[in-house]
């Protein structure tokens, strides 16, 4: 499966076919229970055999937290840092089985919304299941693809989105749509992976490293771009961390003498969480 994965990935020529891998990975992860999937190194497991794992952070303290929405598939906690107030409309981008939305729906409380986009039909099963054992009536989640957010304009007073963003092929279209659908005066916070250096090409070409966030990322100066010229202000790095790839991941594409130089070198791989406000555009005799 692994092989024929990598396989898929060192064809794919077009956006769509980079998506259709992402979501068989995820729909995988999502089939499991929870169990299987606590154990077998494909999400919440403890091992370090695949890559999804290596990134996250603990969301255990954060009130709202749901174990069974958790599948440990992020690098950062985003809702923490969102300045959520009560009634918001919050939609999370790539919601996964909920976790992040159910963070969200606490700080929003019960006169607020919370919206959840994936395109994992799979996910969004799963995460209306876990809303319905809450019994949570102001979180939705809708199916639909980043790049073209199934929302309106001018809807959410604040975007959040864990390590998903990353996934996406046109990411200027993704900041767009996120700038799209926040009201004036709304913000994102969002964590993501991003580069400070060069990954080996074998890394770039494996189809695990794609789904697990490293081999998609992009260098964080041209990160940080993108959502500036999506129009954002105020733009602030709220968290970075390194990402340290174990050597039992790093030996399945790297030989020895491989592995020793990419040590060598200087951390090359973030998780950060960043920040931005969507500004009134006005031209008048007040401003501008």
């Amino acid at each position: 499966n692994k092989l024929l994965l990598i396989k898929k990935l060192n064809t794919m020529n077009t956006n769509e076919e980079i998506k259709e891998m992402v979501k068989q990975k995820y729909s995988e992860i999502a089939l499991q229970d929870q169990e299987t999937n606590a154990s077998s190194c494909c999400g919440s497991g403890g091992c370090s055999t695949e890559v999804y794992n290596i990134m996250n952070d603990e969301y255990s303290h954060l009130d709202g937290y749901n174990p069974e929405a958790d599948l440990k598939l992020g690098c950062g906690l985003p809702t923490e840092f969102a300045k959520i107030k009560l009634g918001d409309v919050v939609v999370d981008l790539g919601s996964g089985a909920g976790n992040d939305c159910f963070v969200a729906r606490h700080e929003t409380g019960e006169n607020g919304k919370v919206i959840g986009i994936d395109f994992t039909e799979a996910m969004i099963e799963k995460a209306r299941t876990n809303a319905e054992k809450l019994g949570f009536n102001n979180v939705e989640f809708r199916l639909g693809d980043i790049e073209k957010l199934p929302i309106t304009a001018n809807v959410a007073d604040v975007v959040v989105s864990n390590c998903v963003m990353n996934l996406v092929p046109d990411k200027p279209k993704a900041f767009s749509e996120v700038y799209r659908v926040l009201k004036t005066g709304g913000h994102f916070s969002i964590s993501d992976i991003v580069l400070t250096g060069e990954l080996p090409e074998k890394i770039k070409n494996a189809a695990e490293m794609y789904a697990g966030c490293v081999a998609s990322a992009i260098q964080k100066e041209d990160y940080l771009q993108i959502i500036k010229a999506a129009g954002f202000k105020n733009l602030v790095l709220q968290k970075e961390k390194p990402i340290i790839i174990p050597t039992d991941i790093l030996k399945d594409y790297l030989n020895e003498e491989e592995i020793k130089t990419y040590n060598a070198n200087k951390t090359s791989i973030f998780s950060i969480t960043v920040y931005a406000e969507k500004e009134e555009n006005c031209c008048g005799p007040t401003c501008c």
